[in-house]
């Protein structure tokens, strides 16, 4: 999982000339990587919505071939100059779990997750961009939600500057009843991992 618009970065204003589709060729090395591995990758990236205008996309390059699309349901005041709202997107089958997409805003709107849960997710996946000054209040709205609906949360933050901003980094995962599992430390850059074994969510942080 990667942040938000992470293809391109967080760039609203050349996100128009920056699309991408599900088919798009310059997605052949994530599929060949997801192939060959047996993984699924979800990347942020524009997309065409058709009427001239793009929506934020994540796109989910399975193992065995698909791309999945979800569109962003909620922006972020002063995103509509640039895209439109999108309608969402079906769930991932990834690893015996259920896993429903959101990107950054989704997250703020508690609907968005209840929905999620009532569709049968185990986990609530989230692209984000948060600053440290929303740090605080974002991540505890995922620890809420895990709490509240029983599954998993995990949110991947820029750990660098994009658009201006400047990312908290501290991408996080937490467990079903609210808990924690395991979060990366700041803006070094870094793969955060969990396992579920038994049950049993724990987590790791791999520099890269």
């Amino acid at each position: 999982m990667f942040p938000e618009l992470s293809l391109t970065g967080y760039e609203p204003a050349i996100a128009r000339a920056r699309t991408l589709t599900g088919d798009d060729a310059r997605l052949d090395p994530l599929r060949k990587l997801a192939a060959q591995h047996g993984m699924t990758f979800v990347a942020g990236a524009p997309m065409t919505s058709g009427n001239g205008r793009c929506r934020l996309a994540a796109l989910a390059l399975l193992a065995d071939g698909p791309v999945l699309t979800y569109c962003k349901q909620h922006l972020h005041p002063g995103e509509e100059v640039f895209f439109e709202p999108g309608d969402g997107g079906d769930l991932l089958q990834v690893g015996g779990e259920t896993v429903a997409l959101a990107i950054c805003a989704d997250a703020c709107h508690p609907q968005h997750a209840a929905s999620a849960a009532a569709r049968g997710a185990s986990v609530y996946a989230a692209g984000v961009l948060i600053t440290e000054k929303g740090y605080a209040a974002d991540a505890s709205l995922f620890a809420r939600y895990a709490a509240e609906h029983g599954f998993a949360c995990a949110m991947a933050n820029y750990a660098g500057p994009t658009g201006g901003w400047y990312p908290a980094g501290k991408s996080a995962i937490w467990r079903a009843g609210g808990e924690q599992v395991v979060r990366a430390k700041g803006t070094e850059p870094s793969l955060v991992i969990t396992t579920r074994e038994g049950g049993e969510w724990r987590g790791s942080v791999v520099g890269v």
